[in-house]
């Protein structure tokens, strides 16, 4: 039941930030120039984003594993679901952390130390 919450959660994420490119929310290539950003302020341990950027790097080592070819080759449509849906999760999961990146990022900017 939990994994079926994240899925969905994830996929409505997609979904969302997809179309709020148009509709004045961050486009893509923002989404996209902040990644590098968010690698950065995580590894210092200003943001807290280690444990979602750790699976999601997880994620993409499982589409791009070669050992993952094998359920292709016996299992055809099993094994191309799974990697459609890791890919659905993680475009999904990617959208979402970056736009909460760059949220974070803005109340940062907010923030006047003395």
């Amino acid at each position: 039941m939990a994994k079926t919450l994240k899925r969905a959660a994830a996929f409505t994420a997609l979904g969302k930030a997809l179309m709020s490119g148009s509709r004045g929310g961050p486009s893509l290539s923002t989404r996209i120039a902040a990644i590098p950003r968010m690698m950065k302020a995580t590894t210092k341990g200003q943001y807290d984003g280690g444990m979602r950027l750790a699976m999601m790097a997880a994620a993409t080592a499982y589409v791009l594993s070669p050992i993952d070819l094998i359920p292709e080759a016996f299992l055809l449509i099993v094994g191309l679901a799974d990697d459609a849906v890791m890919v659905a999760w993680l475009a999904g999961s990617v959208l979402a952390e970056t736009e909460r990146f760059l949220e974070w990022e803005r109340e940062q900017a907010r923030i006047v130390v003395p």
